[in-house]
């Protein structure tokens, strides 16, 4: 590429509470339009805001999490615009004094190879409330759903760090994994409860100088895929229009765009308001927010193990590679848990994660499990992999063992006695299995002699009649070294 990619995202996340973040209306999602709506979040004349005070400690948490600087003394600002799905005409938020500043989120991007930045700095992690939704019909006209006016919204804005749209998507999704981990949010782009604007622009060298054009913030983008698409339009869109006019942030003001997932464009919607135009000032009916050390301690306990201090511990403690810790860790805190679990119970960390990643998860898709559904857990698997270890089933025969577990949800002992897995270890019976399965090929004993065929061809042949001859119970390695043996005194004779 001829040219830099900056980008910056401004994420917004509705917080997982029961009421609104200044009233007691409910925050369920999907019910018919307008029927979770009360006198505050209508703007009805005469009606006081409430601070909800759950929502304020989940802002908390995150920011906190995120390692972001909090403030001991944070305001309610009114953001003033007019939009037909606000209908106080002004949006409670923070404006100079929100309860937090800076931060930083990890970017799996580097670890990935992918050619990340690292760590993406935050400039502030605030909170303010959502406006309604604007349904527009195919005849043209808009109709107002005002339920989720009012829904405790989080916005996280990051410094412009990335420099890809690939690189955009991995701090997104890294966002959305540790919203998830902490609780704060389910974070379902397709409802609405986390949505993302990117702002974007070129910094293009010609001539010894840098030329940047100008910002554009790209509104509407619902899931990760069109993050990654609109941005890569919009930055060659940007490359040709400057080989065309010419123009640089210094010469055009800010433009909001939208993206149009099914052309693949972005449109052109408004010129970007300014703060001045929001005409802030701080909200009258809400008192500030002290926040003490007290405070920020106990929130501090209850944060927990985030996805990067996880991967991390996987690959240290248990020598996974960092391919197979994110893996679990991506997964989901349930599938994470569920993997820990099983690994420290049977000290097989390797092969606890073959397993959960080859056979249990593989099962929770194709039936559409939860994994605190699934029929086996974690204790259970560990004691099935522990019977694999210790030699009393193979592997194939232990894949068959969980098959029977999941669908009658018993233990593996029950499964093995009444199955007849139990894998055959004996050496006598292996011995006899050995040289009755010599005896009854005499023909590949004198190939082995004569050369005409290799060595391993024939011990493979033998160790194949074996299997077959003892079900397929035999303790293969047993079986390898009794063969060896066998065929070594043959040889010599």
């Amino acid at each position: 590429m001829d040219y830099t990619i900056v980008i910056g995202l401004e994420v917004h996340v509705q917080l997982t509470t029961e009421s609104k973040m200044f009233s007691s209306s409910g925050t369920k999602f999907g019910l018919p339009p307008n029927t979770q709506t009360d006198p505050v979040s209508l703007g009805l004349p005469g009606t006081l805001p409430v601070m909800n005070r759950k929502a304020f400690e989940l802002a908390l948490k995150t920011a906190v999490a995120l390692r972001a600087e909090i403030s001991t003394f944070t305001k309610w600002d009114r953001k003033n615009y007019y939009y037909p799905d606000l209908p106080k005409n002004y949006q409670i938020s923070q404006y100079d004094l929100p309860f937090s500043r800076g931060g930083r989120l990890e970017n799996p991007a580097r670890r990935d190879g992918g050619g990340g930045s690292g760590d993406v700095r935050l400039i502030r992690v605030h909170l303010e409330e959502d406006t309604g939704k604007l349904i527009h019909a195919s005849g043209g006209d808009s109709e107002v759903d005002l339920n989720r006016a009012g829904i405790p919204l989080l916005e996280i804005v990051t410094e412009p760090d990335l420099r890809s749209p690939a690189d955009a998507k991995a701090c997104l999704e890294e966002l959305r994994l540790t919203l998830r981990y902490l609780g704060v949010s389910d974070c379902e782009m397709q409802e609405g409860s986390l949505r993302c604007d990117a702002n974007i622009n070129l910094h293009i060298p010609k001539d010894g100088k840098k030329y940047a054009t100008p910002i554009v913030e790209i509104k509407n983008l619902n899931s990760f895929r069109s993050v990654e698409r609109a941005l890569a339009y919009e930055a060659d869109r940007q490359y040709r229009k400057w080989l065309d006019d010419g123009l640089t942030i210094d010469q055009a003001h800010k433009e909001t765009r939208g993206w149009d997932e099914d052309l693949g464009i972005t449109k052109p919607q408004r010129t970007k308001e300014t703060a001045a135009d929001y005409r802030y000032f701080p909200e009258p009916d809400l008192v500030p927010v002290v926040v003490d050390e007290a405070w920020i301690a106990r929130i501090k306990q209850s944060v927990g193990e985030l996805p990067g201090e996880r991967r991390r511990r996987f690959e240290t403690e248990y020598g996974l590679s960092a391919y197979d810790a994110n893996v679990l860790v991506e997964q989901g805190q349930d599938v994470a848990d569920y993997f820990d679990e099983a690994a420290k119970k049977t000290g097989e960390y390797k092969l606890a994660s073959n397993w959960v990643q080859q056979d249990v998860l593989r099962v929770v898709k194709e039936r559409k499990l939860e994994i605190a559904t699934f029929p086996v857990g974690p204790a259970a698997l560990a004691d099935l992999i522990n019977r694999i270890k210790r030699g009393e089933l193979n592997t194939n025969q232990g894949r068959e063992v969980l098959a029977k577990m999941i669908d009658s949800g018993e233990s593996a002992e029950a499964v093995i006695e009444a199955g007849g897995y139990r894998m055959v270890s004996d050496v006598a019976t292996i011995q006899a299995a050995v040289e009755a399965a010599i005896a009854a090929n005499p023909k590949a004993i004198e190939d082995l002699k004569g050369g005409k065929k290799k060595p391993d061809a024939v011990r493979g042949f033998l160790r194949g009649q074996v299997m077959k001859a003892t079900g397929g119970k035999a303790d293969p390695a047993k079986v390898g070294e009794v063969l060896e043996a066998k065929l070594s005194e043959i040889l010599a004779s």
